[in-house]
Order: structure tokens, then C-alpha cells, then sequence
């Protein structure tokens, strides 16, 4: 399939009722509001293929881009690729079907890891505390962990707690490592536990029956609970 006939299935595959969703959840007007599953489903027909990624990456339409994240070869992509990449993302509906399937999948993304945490492009620095994320729950040797928390307790004071903001921010990222370091790291337990409650982040964010608030003290405390 050639670019436009990509795109002319995107617009045909359009829901109203996701749009409205993405577009309340900071989405932006350049999409079409394309079910997950539709997605999923169109790029197993299209396969691998970097060339019309590139394409659709570069239209800037979110479905497109979160299409482009299925059909790319993250191995085939240089390190300036990802800091281009990862500069033209605006929302987190890209931004993390990026980290899940391109980034973490990318045989240097450790090159990238500190620099982006230091990043003042908001989207730049999620992902580079996504992977430090990864790390901390897969392969923490070589971290220092009281740093990290250090950094956490002061850069995160004033994290938003608006739902809908929030999903833009590095913020979240940093809540999720700082939830991952109580939940994994025994010694650090209490102190990541006591910066979850000074920092008071995500408090009040509205959860669906049966999911576990984002609020660090009591994400871990349930997380440890149910590891028993």
C-alpha cells in the first residue's frame, strides 16, 4: 500500500468516539481517531516496512505515527533518527507506543538514556525516565538508586495532578520509577513510600475499579502485597 492509501484507510477507520477521547486526553486536532485493535490489525497487512514509516511518521497525524511505531526496524534507526523522532512528538499517545515499540527495542537506547532525562522538551524527558524505568525493574546494577530517588524528590514537587495534564508530562514517568524503586528495592522502600506521600502526586487521580492508583505509597504497598 502507498502512503496515501494508508491514510485514506485511517480516515475510513476513524471513530468518533475515540477521537473525542484522545482529543479530552490532549490529542490534538491531526488524527482520526483509529481503534487500537485497527491499528494493530493494519499493520500485520502491511508489514515492516521503514520507508512508508518514515512517511507516515513524518505526516505528523497521531494514528499515522502510532502506525509508524509498528512497521519500523528499530535496529535500522541511527541515534540522530531518535533524537528527530522523538522531538517531533507532542502527545502521549505517540510518545509511548514509540518507547514500547521502537525505543526499547533500539540496541543503543542506553546512549540516549541520561541525556534525555535531562531534557527540557517535556515528551524527550518522559522517555528518558521511561527507560531509566526499565532499567531500575530489569537490569538496575550500575544505578544509583538513592540518586535517582534524590532527583525525584526535588524535580518532581509540583507534579501536576490534573488527569489530562499529566498525561503529557515527565512527571508521570518519574511517579511510575519512583513506584518501580519502592516496589523492587526493599531498602529503599520507605523512603521512596515517604517521598510518595511529601510529594502527594497523583493523589486524587481517578482509577477504574480493580486498577491500582498511580499514588507511589499506595501503588507499592499493593504491588508488595500482592507479591507476597
Amino acid at each position: 500500500m502507498t502512503y496515501s492509501e494508508v491514510m485514506d484507510e485511517l480516515r475510513a477507520k476513524g471513530d468518533e468516539k475515540v477521537l473525542k477521547q484522545n482529543a479530552k486526553a490532549g490529542g490534538g486536532e491531526n488524527q482520526f481517531g483509529v481503534k487500537t485493535a485497527d491499528l494493530r490489525d493494519l499493520a500485520k497487512k502491511l508489514k515492516a516496512n521503514p520507508k512508508l514509516a518514515t512517511e507516515l511518521w513524518d505526516s505528523g497525524n497521531i494514528d499515522a505515527m502510532r502506525l509508524a511505531t509498528l512497521i519500523m526496524k528499530p535496529k535500522e534507526l541511527s541515534l540522530d533518527d531518535l533524537d528527530r523522532m522523538v522531538l517531533a512528538m507532542s502527545t502521549f499517545q505517540v510518545a509511548d507506543w514509540f518507547g514500547t515499540n521502537v525505543l526499547k527495542l533500539h540496541p543503543h537506547k542506553e546512549a540516549v538514556r541520561e541525556r534525555w532525562m535531562d531534557s527540557k522538551h517535556e515528551v524527550t524527558a518522559r522517555m528518558g525516565w521511561s527507560l531509566t524505568t526499565e532499567r531500575v525493574i530489569k537490569s538496575p546494577d550500575g544505578l544509583n538508586l538513592s540518586g535517582l530517588l534524590d532527583r525525584i524528590e526535588i524535580d518532581m514537587a509540583g507534579a501536576p495532578s490534573d488527569p489530562h495534564t499529566m498525561l503529557n508530562c515527565k512527571e508521570w514517568t518519574m511517579n511510575y520509577c519512583l513506584a518501580e524503586i519502592g516496589i523492587n528495592f526493599p531498602e529503599h522502600r520507605a523512603r521512596a513510600t515517604a517521598i510518595g506521600e511529601k510529594l502527594g502526586a497523583f493523589r486524587n487521580y481517578p482509577v477504574s475499579k480493580g486498577c491500582v492508583s498511580p499514588y507511589a505509597p499506595i501503588w507499592i504497598a499493593e504491588m508488595v502485597r500482592r507479591k507476597g
